[in-house]
């Protein structure tokens, strides 16, 4: 099930429907977050995948590092990013966030 699934979905006078804002929470460092460099061809679905069995929490991966920009699949090459490693509470404060 996609992050977006149970987001209100609302509708213009006009007919164009569309989704409410979605909520991200914010992302806390710890001493179990896991550091890596990136290498040619990594991107953070790959990453999440890798690291959760999930490509879809590519996401979280995202998010944590706010350093790059946040409207690309791929992190810039040969820099460190961080991989947390708490998801289950990053996807309990998603969902309780946007009253999931």
């Amino acid at each position: 099930m996609g992050r977006y699934s149970n987001i209100d979905t609302f509708t213009t006078e006009g007919g164009k429907r569309f989704k409410g804002t979605t909520k991200y929470p914010e992302i806390p460092l710890s001493f179990n977050d896991i550091y890596v460099y990136t290498d040619e061809g990594d991107r953070f679905d790959i990453l999440a995948h890798k690291a959760y069995g999930d490509a879809s929490l590519w996401w979280i991966i995202a998010i944590a590092n706010t350093q790059f920009a946040q409207n690309s699949y791929y992190p810039p090459l040969g820099v460190q990013i961080r991989i947390p490693q708490n998801q289950g509470a990053i996807l309990l404060e998603f969902n309780q966030l946007n009253g999931i």
